[in-house]
């Protein structure tokens, strides 16, 4: 199956050199993605990955990015957060739509992980719940929803865990 999805890191040794960055990332593996430098220390790729499973093409394609930028921290994985807009877009169907259905079934319909404007939601468990519901849902876009918010809760978790010990450090200090 074919994953499509978007890693997210900091360089923390800007390469200033895009091309021989670009020319490390092919030579690695990573000739199925599209590479993105627009911001300074930033790099984004985008990968059409074919794998066995969602996770294996996270592993992978992580694991290659390692080998042509081994100082490359990954900061976000993609998809995982969405807008209604980008909901429907999933599922084929207009955002009004979408916001129809939501409304109406507000006792199951999954809650909004930030309410506001926009209003966020997991793309996972939106298009779970819409796949419960008989709308016809990608399985490969739900599968790498899925894998990209364990990732990123993982990567979050180890965010809080370094802050917390910097904390309690100076505490002891």
């Amino acid at each position: 199956m074919e994953y499509i999805f978007t890693l997210k890191y900091r360089l923390h040794d800007h390469d200033s050199d895009h091309e021989a960055l670009i020319d490390r990332l092919f030579e690695a593996g990573c000739d199925d993605a599209l590479p993105g430098i627009g911001q300074s220390g930033r790099l984004a790729l985008e990968f059409a990955r074919a794998a066995d499973s969602a996770t294996a093409a996270l592993e992978s394609a992580i694991a290659d990015v390692r080998k042509a930028v081994d100082n490359a921290e990954l900061i976000e994985v993609l998809p995982d957060y969405a807008g209604l807009t980008d909901i429907a877009e999933h599922v084929g169907m207009s955002r009004q739509n979408l916001r129809k259905i939501a409304l109406s079934h507000g006792s199951t319909f999954p809650a909004a992980i930030h309410e506001g404007n926009p209003s966020l939601w997991y793309l996972s468990d939106a298009l779970a719940w819409l796949a419960e519901h008989g709308y016809a849902v990608d399985a490969a876009t739900l599968e790498i929803s899925a894998a990209a918010r364990e990732l990123n809760t993982a990567i979050q978790a180890r965010r809080l865990s370094a802050d917390r010990s910097r904390e309690l450090e100076a505490l002891m200090a």
